[in-house]
């Protein structure tokens, strides 16, 4: 299990947000933290750690006022970390090799393939034509709905009728390098990790696989270790210092080791 760091940009910052409360209707979210820091500070304070694989998020739609000031923070900081950092948010087969070209390592996606709620495998595919499976992340980020975890989509404001399970994980395995998963019930509530989520990963694992969602102290990542038989990565948001939380960003590191 190794720690991921994030950056997440809303609004033109970089912000800490409940993942269920984004509204692309007027630029919403409930925020967790407003960081005074760009995000390229995040990105060369990362550098520094050497911690690889990250992924930045841009939490606004391209129709947003504030998608073009969103874009540019996370452009600066693919730039000040070049090779280190994801890059997910409105990505698509025109606009990916920008994002490479810039810096990211991996361009993360999830609307484009999940399009109009099923499966666009004629996009994934353009995608992974344009710059290679091995710079492509897929976001399988889910909710749980009468009994089963469904892909999100449209910032995890809309259900797709795909199942996360491990059928689905088997397909799109093919397609990716990796694959990054937010529980979105639980994003940004500091309020534990989705157990059943993790320990369905957990028994699948065949690629690399980063979950993000509820942890809040080092129990949950101690949790996310058995469960996901150290297969996981974790990202840690809300909860860390970094971001106004109470877990030490060296004491995490220092945990993975």
């Amino acid at each position: 299990m190794q720690f991921r760091p994030c950056i997440d940009i809303h609004n033109g910052a970089v912000k800490q947000i409940v993942g269920g409360s984004l509204k692309d209707v007027g630029n919403q979210a409930k925020e967790n933290f407003v960081s005074k820091y760009n995000a390229a500070f995040y990105a060369k304070l990362y550098q520094k750690y050497h911690l690889k694989g990250g992924h930045i998020i841009l939490l606004n739609n391209k129709e947003s006022e504030y998608f073009e000031a969103t874009k540019a923070q996370a452009i600066e900081a693919l730039k000040a970390y070049p090779g280190g950092l994801m890059i997910g948010g409105g990505i698509d087969a025109d606009n990916a090799l920008e994002y490479l070209e810039a810096g990211a390592s991996h361009v993360i996606v999830t609307s484009y393939v999940f399009k109009n709620g099923d499966v666009n495998i004629s996009n994934l595919k353009k995608l992974v034509n344009a710059v290679g499976k091995e710079h492509v992340v897929l976001d399988l980020s889910c909710r749980k709905i009468e009994g089963e975890y469904r892909i999100m989509t449209d910032r995890w404001q809309k259900a797709s009728n795909v199942i996360l399970n491990h059928e689905t994980l088997n397909y799109f395995k093919d397609y990716c390098d990796e694959f990054l998963i937010h529980a979105v019930d639980v994003e940004g509530k500091n309020g534990g990790i989705e157990e059943d989520l993790v320990m369905m990963l957990g028994d699948w694992a065949k690629i690399p696989m980063t979950y993000a969602g509820g942890v809040h102290n080092f129990y949950d990542l101690e949790l996310l270790r058995g469960l996901g038989r150290g297969k996981i990565d974790v990202t840690v948001g809300s909860a860390l210092d970094l971001f106004g939380g109470s877990m030490e960003f060296e004491k995490v590191l220092d945990y993975m080791e």
